[in-house]
């Protein structure tokens, strides 16, 4: 089925945890909400279940709850209104042994009810009565199709249902075998095809989406040409599969603006001598036609939109976050999902799993990142959806610059041409922070003590700068084996601007498995506190400290700071 969003699968505790993931392999993109405190191991955690529920429906996200059916119904009572546009949201037990679909009927519930029910082994609990007379929902057509008008639709199923016969124009194979009051000569007709036809109460009108138009991208407003081409045509918009460009005009804004407006898919071939030529490769023994500055070509079947030339490739590159699931952004989350390559360090790549077995892994050694890079976009640039993936944030210390680096010496056209994003990730920084309060609270410089890439010496000139300057100092990959002196000489630096009473963080493997969180004073830290896992936060003159009331120590940086004498 063709859902609008990634289905969302919310939990109530860990016993729901096994069911979930099950259902979790049939949407890839799908994401486990589960309920803070009670469950581990989940992507999104929630603090209040109807909230939740309430805010998922009103973005129009499928919900399958494992719970009990009346806590959702009475989660969702006072939102429920239009049923026409209404996400679909199914029940399952907690164990797997009933799926109930409840609210979204024309969106698809059943379908997936059917599929949930199919991967659990049970049957789906189906209500729907024009569904249970017929074996089919004639409101809700299968992918590849489009229902003209909901509502005429509405009234020509309750025809059926009080008795009425139909018959069937044009090729409509998913209804061969449902049990419709079918009659050669019956009034009532259900017509399937990509023409334009107008309204009637003995029709029930449903578009293929079998037709592609290939479009140039310096047409002006190019999707109200795409329109009147189509009804110059006499073909209905809702039979518009996908429209087709040149690859050489990939990043073209105009055709990704122009897709949108019209709802539809948007897929690329090879340079040829006119739109004809490239519509006519693009699909074989469609029927060409040229209206309004653009060609039409008409399948006899609908297009399976994925395989008429091929898509823009996509690379973007994301932060984890430092690990935990809870940290990692929802955007990344759904990157990661609909990736074909997952490119990283090999340890990183591990954080970001687990990885479906179609998912292609490019593990790499850390000190590869420039190979990587250009690894990325060869395989984005041939229409592949790839992932960079580092930890923490991309932008920080890692892998977002050395992508950009790539780039920018790159006189390949079509590594400029690929869907290049950053995604944020939380940051080492911010998460270490985080646990101990708020020591980031005011101005703070964030600097790498690795050499590798930079001169010790300007660590060292922007260390004592940064240090006069009074800012709170964030230290990554502060001391390795390679490097066992160079903390305690950037300690010294520090100690020349700072008092020994400083309060200094140090976070090590925030957000995974054994972290641990210290709060030491400047003058107390020695070199071998700290490893190449450990973050350290170097306070400011105005940084405090107070004890916590369940223990520990609670470390902040106001916000303001002492008047200037």
């Amino acid at each position: 089925m063709n859902m609008r969003n990634a289905p969302a699968i919310v939990i109530l505790g860990a016993g729901s945890l096994a069911t979930a993931q099950r259902i979790q392999q049939l949407y890839p993109e799908s994401m486990i909400h589960g309920l803070r405190g009670r469950v581990e191991g989940v992507d999104c955690l929630y603090d209040a279940f109807g909230q939740t529920l309430r805010e998922l429906y009103q973005q129009d996200t499928p919900i399958i709850a494992l719970c009990a059916a009346g806590i959702v119904i009475r989660s969702l009572a006072s939102l429920l209104s239009d049923k026409d546009v209404e996400p679909p949201v199914l029940v399952v037990a907690e164990d797997g042994s009933a799926v109930v679909p409840l609210l979204g009927g024309l969106g698809g519930v059943n379908v997936m009810a059917r599929e949930i029910g199919a991967a659990l082994g049970v049957a789906a609990a189906i209500t729907t009565s024009g569904e249970l007379r017929f074996g089919t929902c004639l409101l809700n057509p299968p992918a590849g199709y489009a229902l003209a008008d909901l509502e005429q639709g509405k009234r020509f199923v309750s025809d059926l249902l009080a008795g009425e016969s139909v018959r069937i124009e044009g090729e409509a194979p998913w209804l061969a075998d449902v049990q419709l009051p079918a009659d050669a000569a019956a009034q009532r007709t259900i017509h399937v095809g990509c023409e334009a036809r107008p309204a009637s109460r003995d029709e029930l009108l449903i578009h293929a989406r079998s037709v592609l138009v290939a479009v140039d991208a310096h047409l002006p407003e190019l999707a109200r040409g795409v329109t009147a081409a189509l009804h110059e045509a006499n073909i209905a918009q809702a039979s518009l599969a996908c429209l087709l460009a040149s690859e050489q005009q990939m990043a073209e804004p105009a055709l990704h603006q122009a897709a949108q407006a019209l709802g539809v898919a948007l897929r690329f071939a090879p340079q040829a001598d006119s739109l004809v030529a490239m519509a006519g490769q693009a699909v074989p023994q469609a029927r060409l036609s040229e209206a309004a500055g653009v060609v039409i070509a008409r399948a006899s079947v609908p297009l399976e939109v994925a395989q008429v030339g091929r898509g823009r490739g996509r690379l973007a590159v994301i932060g984890l976050g430092p690990g935990a699931a809870e940290l990692m952004v929802p955007a990344v989350k759904a990157e990661l999902a609909r990736a074909e390559d997952v490119l990283g360090y090999e340890t990183y790549v591990r954080m970001a799993g687990p990885f479906r077995p179609d998912q292609t892994l490019h593990n790499t050694d850390n000190r590869e990142e420039m190979q990587r890079a250009r690894h990325a976009f060869e395989l984005a640039a041939q229409g592949r959806s790839v992932v960079v993936v580092s930890s923490g944030d991309p932008g920080v210390f890692a892998m977002a610059a050395a992508v950009l680096e790539a780039l920018h010496e790159s006189t390949d056209p079509a590594w400029h041409r690929v869907d290049l994003e950053i995604l944020p990730g939380v940051s080492a920084s911010l998460a270490t922070a985080a646990q101990a309060g708020a020591p980031l609270g005011h101005d703070f410089c964030v600097m790498s003590l690795s050499d590798n890439l930079k001169p010790w010496s300007i660590i060292e000139t922007r260390l004592d700068l940064a240090a006069q300057a009074d800012l709170v100092l964030a230290f990554y990959n502060p001391i390795s084996k390679a490097r066992p002196w160079q903390l305690g000489r950037a300690l010294e630096i520090v100690r020349q601007h700072r008092q020994p009473a400083t309060p200094v963080v140090l976070g090590r493997d925030i957000g995974r498995p054994g972290q641990t969180l210290k709060v030491v004073t400047l003058g107390e830290l020695q070199a071998e506190m700290v490893d190449m896992r450990t973050m350290v936060l170097v306070g400011s003159s105005t940084t405090c400290v107070f004890p916590r009331e369940a223990g520990g120590t609670w470390v902040y940086t106001p916000r303001w700071y002492p008047a200037a004498d």
